[in-house]
């Protein structure tokens, strides 16, 4: 992994706006280039996963454990442009726990955002973990990455929608998860920006009646002491990748307890932070 532009570190206003509201945005994240390479791959993918579910061609999908399944979506493990901001948030104890693609296609002929409304579902990530941690507000343990190849620049486009600060909230302020608090902010972002979220932070997809699929690549990042929330089917390429990678993908060179007290040689992410960054070490605070 080479040492980055300044310019792809995470920034003291990203650190600000994620800490304060949850999330924050990456213009540009990925060249138009890698954007028009990469939409026939997920699309090819959603049909192979629609015909082996027997999936409706107009339900909304998610495809889990992708990131072995192509090697450009290998790339996007360490993506310059957003992977150094990951290991800023989180600290060099890190890996891939989750990745999955996410398709809203095109709506039925006649259904418009005015006819069926958004189709909101609020959530936070992480399933049974929320209800297992007695702490509140519940630590962050991880972060996701939304890689957006489709265009949600207006509204109506299958938007993200998030609540700002809502990741130090517990509960959703409102008693229907389907419903629209007045706080709810949409993200109207081009093709190859990413958005930055805690997993905590309150959010929901929405329905897509544009003539285009909205097409979203997720990666998940957590502690490496977190149990992987897919079955990570990467044995194929592990051996292939360099050490940074190898830890990404869930590598523990000393076994079992390098995930929960991990040596250098577990971690080659920290030696390589220490060497590149060294005032980075005492991140994330």
């Amino acid at each position: 992994m080479k040492n980055p532009n300044p310019d792809l570190l995470l920034s003291p206003d990203e650190r600000a706006q994620f800490e304060r509201e949850g999330y924050f945005v990456v213009k540009g994240a990925l060249d138009r280039a890698l954007v028009d390479d990469l939409v026939p791959l997920v699309t090819q993918m959603d049909a192979e996963g629609r015909r082996l579910n027997g999936a409706p061609p107009q339900e909304r999908m998610n495809h889990y454990d992708v990131v072995g399944k192509d090697p450009r979506l290998l790339e996007l493990l360490d993506w310059p442009a957003t992977f150094h901001k990951v290991w800023g948030l989180l600290g060099w104890n890190i890996q891939l726990y989750h990745s999955h693609l996410t398709v809203n296609p095109c709506p039925p002929e006649g259904e418009t955002l005015d006819s069926h409304g958004l189709k909101l579902g609020w959530h936070q990530d992480s399933g049974q973990l929320n209800g297992d941690l007695e702490t509140s507000p519940r630590p962050r343990i991880s972060l996701k990455i939304g890689y957006f190849l489709s265009d949600t620049s207006e509204q109506g486009r299958g938007n993200f929608y998030v609540l700002p600060g809502s990741h130090l909230e517990d509960a959703f302020p409102v008693t229907d998860r389907k419903s629209l608090p007045e706080e709810a902010v949409p993200l109207c972002l081009d093709p190859g920006d990413a958005v930055f979220f805690d997993r905590r932070l309150w959010h929901s997809g929405s329905a897509n009646y544009w003539h285009a699929p909205r097409l979203v690549l997720f990666y998940g990042y957590s502690y490496r002491w977190l149990r992987p929330r897919d079955d990570m089917e990467v044995g194929h390429i592990v051996q292939g990748c360099e050490p940074i990678r190898q830890q990404l993908l869930g590598q523990s060179p000393t076994g079992g307890r390098g995930y929960t007290s991990p040596t250098d040689e577990d971690v080659p992410l920290k030696t390589w932070i220490g060497t590149h960054h060294p005032d980075a070490l005492g991140h994330p605070q």
